[in-house]
């Protein structure tokens, strides 16, 4: 039986560590080359959401392309088209052909690229990594995700400032390279890869086999899917939007403190991903509303440290409270998220793997920015009172644990459905 630390799974986390952060790196050097070429934040800001829409629409057509060829030769495909992509672009800023559309259109590109890669990696864990192991080893695989959020606007600003946006692309030109050199070693079974027909309708019927089986032969998968997306829409903005604000417009944080508010958020996040494994090695579907209860209890000192009467005895108090409360509540939601997408790839059959994660994530990205939008309206409604919208958070956090605990009894006692 394969084991957690196996040379082909160090080969595939050896490989996303170099393309979920290289990307990250690329797209963030990128991002600032937009603002400084145009010097309009509009500008800015529209290419950044419109090159995310494709990925969020391909994603589950990059599921099934996941269940349909050899993982191995998709993960080598698809970096070393990254690669190329990258090096290509350099050339054409070199030759003075690469305007602000065209590096929307590449940064589109490398978000399509990643809507296959990353259902491709998720599907391919189940087979290298022993079921008891399978909560650590995505632990593992979410952790480099949100390393890459920590380091990517880190290590691309530093190196854009200092190196400019040609040496950086094509070291991440030949990252990439390396990378896909990396994953042609790793050994995958070809189980379920299949190809001919006509590809675009084979696609599609793929996809919707995919929503077929979610919705009609395992309910349970169906139901956990939901839960993510919930847990998305009113849990992770409070993050993604309010810890942003909070610092920058309630607490008032110089620029090394929002850094540092920040930086803490994301190695809870790592922290949470990575200790998920042993931490929820015994829990069970049927109480996982137990560690989103407890996430939910989190915010309520998170919105007494941002009420006046807080924020009246000083800045270190508040900061303090705030933080200390924001650690407990997003390292346990990362673990509800790393679990619940174990307990998805455990129920699946192995010809379903891709399609079904791809339709987990396409749920949770939809759901994030809605989140995202609601909370920003929220902040911005009571920004004299940001205290509000956080025990908000708390109190649909709680109403989502009272919700699963209903919503996933049945759930609980339930096998995992053949396929």
């Amino acid at each position: 039986m394969p084991q957690l630390f196996s040379r082909d799974f160090g080969l595939l986390v050896a490989g996303q560590v170099v393309s979920i952060i290289g990307s990250a790196v690329i797209r963030f050097a990128l991002d600032l080359y937009v603002l400084d070429l145009t010097g309009r934040a509009d500008v800015f800001a529209a290419v950044v959401a419109l090159s995310a829409l494709p990925g969020i629409v391909f994603t589950p057509i990059g599921g099934a392309i996941a269940d349909r060829y050899s993982k191995r030769n998709l993960m080598v495909g698809l970096d070393a088209t990254s690669g190329g992509l990258i090096l290509g672009l350099f050339a054409l800023m070199g030759a003075g052909l690469a305007p602000v559309p065209v590096i929307g259109v590449f940064l589109a590109a490398l978000a399509v690229i990643a809507s296959v890669y990353q259902p491709t990696v998720q599907a391919s864990v189940p087979v290298l990594v022993a079921q008891e192991r399978l909560a650590s080893a995505n632990g593992l695989v979410t952790g480099i995700g949100a390393l890459a959020y920590l380091l990517g606007p880190v290590l691309g600003g530093v190196a854009y400032g200092f190196f400019g946006i040609g040496p950086l692309l094509i070291a991440g030109g030949c990252a990439f390279g390396a990378s896909a050199g990396m994953e042609v070693f790793i050994r995958l079974p070809r189980a379920g890869a299949r190809g001919g027909g006509r590809i675009v309708p084979a696609l599609l019927g793929d996809v919707r086999d995919g929503v077929a089986y979610v919705a009609r032969r395992d309910r349970v998968i169906w139901r956990v899917g939901a839960l993510a997306a919930t847990l998305n829409l009113f849990m992770s903005p409070v993050f993604g939007i309010g810890v942003p604000y909070v610092l920058r417009f309630t607490m008032r944080s110089s620029d090394a403190m929002y850094g540092i508010g920040l930086g803490i958020c994301e190695l809870a996040s790592i922290v949470g991903a990575v200790t998920a494994g042993a931490a929820t090695k015994r829990l069970r579907l049927g109480g996982v509303w137990r560690l989103i209860a407890l996430a939910g209890l989190a915010y309520a000192p998170m919105a007494l440290a941002v009420t006046p009467a807080m924020l009246g005895r000083g800045y270190w108090p508040s900061f303090g409270l705030f933080f200390a409360s924001a650690v407990v509540a997003l390292s346990i939601c990362t673990m509800t998220s790393v679990y619940v997408v174990t307990e998805v790839q455990k129920r699946t059959p192995a010809a379903m793997m891709g399609k079904v994660m791809a339709l987990l994530l396409t749920a949770s990205q939809i759901a994030a920015p809605l989140g995202q939008i609601l909370y920003g309206l929220a902040f911005e409604g009571f920004s004299q009172r940001a205290w509000l919208p956080v025990l908000g958070a708390c109190a649909f956090t709680l109403a989502i644990a009272a919700a699963a605990r209903v919503f996933l009894r049945p759930a609980a006692g339930a096998g995992p459905a053949g396929g």
